[in-house]
């Protein structure tokens, strides 16, 4: 059951187990700074590999971030509710503390436009503008140019559904242009430049005029 919005004032603080230079964190923090929800964040030292301590991988066996721990949707032994993958935390947050349906709507095929970009979001966007950031930013091994690649194919196909709606599901927000609005926006520190992207950027400074937006910490652009 939703929580009403006038509520959240009373609410214990949502643990978010965090990583500041993850697109995949941010679109939680984000997500958290929209509705307003109170937060505490767990700095997840990822170079020393805490997410694979055990400690951690009792509560995400992925080893991955982000993972939230929310007291507010305690289960019968009172224990928080502890929930990882960012998009499926996304899906959570917005069906427990957005009654309005705003920002995943209920609407059955308003519904499936929001899961058809999350679906992207965890494919072409990950594999894309994620893959050819980390490659470029933590000097990791792989393909750095068929990341770009796909990067570029996929802001061509945003491009072009932007000419048709405001955001990526509709007229309104959604979790699906938060979903893609980090990588997006950073895309650049992975060497994908978004200059030949007008509509997309647009529609970045679209999401970043919402009330409660939370910006990412940027990186160096490579040269």
């Amino acid at each position: 059951m939703a929580i009403e919005t006038d509520v959240a004032g009373t609410l214990s603080p949502i643990r978010l187990h965090d990583f500041a230079l993850s697109g995949h964190a941010h679109r939680v923090r984000l997500f958290l700074s929209l509705l307003g929800l109170p937060l505490e964040i767990v700095p997840m030292g990822l170079a020393g590999g805490a997410q694979k301590r055990p400690a951690f991988l009792a509560i995400n066996a992925f080893g991955q971030v982000p993972v939230i721990e929310d007291p507010n949707g305690a289960g019968p032994g009172g224990e928080p509710l502890v929930l990882a993958d960012s998009n499926a935390i996304l899906v959570y947050l917005a069906g427990r503390y957005d009654p309005s349906g705003r920002w995943l709507p209920r609407e059955p095929l308003a519904a499936a436009r929001v899961q058809r970009w999350l679906s992207v979001a965890a494919g072409q966007l990950n594999d894309g503008a994620a893959r050819a950031r980390i490659l470029t930013l933590f000097g990791r091994p792989g393909d750095l140019e068929q990341a770009r690649q796909i990067g570029r194919d996929l802001f061509g196909v945003m491009e072009r559904e932007l000419g048709g709606s405001a955001f990526l599901a509709g007229e309104a927000p959604t979790i699906a242009d938060l979903a893609f609005y980090g990588y997006t926006a950073h895309a650049p520190e992975g060497g994908i430049p978004l200059e030949p992207f007008p509509r997309i950027r647009a529609w970045l400074a679209r999401i970043e005029a919402l009330p409660g937006f939370l910006a990412m910490p940027r990186s160096a652009v490579p040269a």
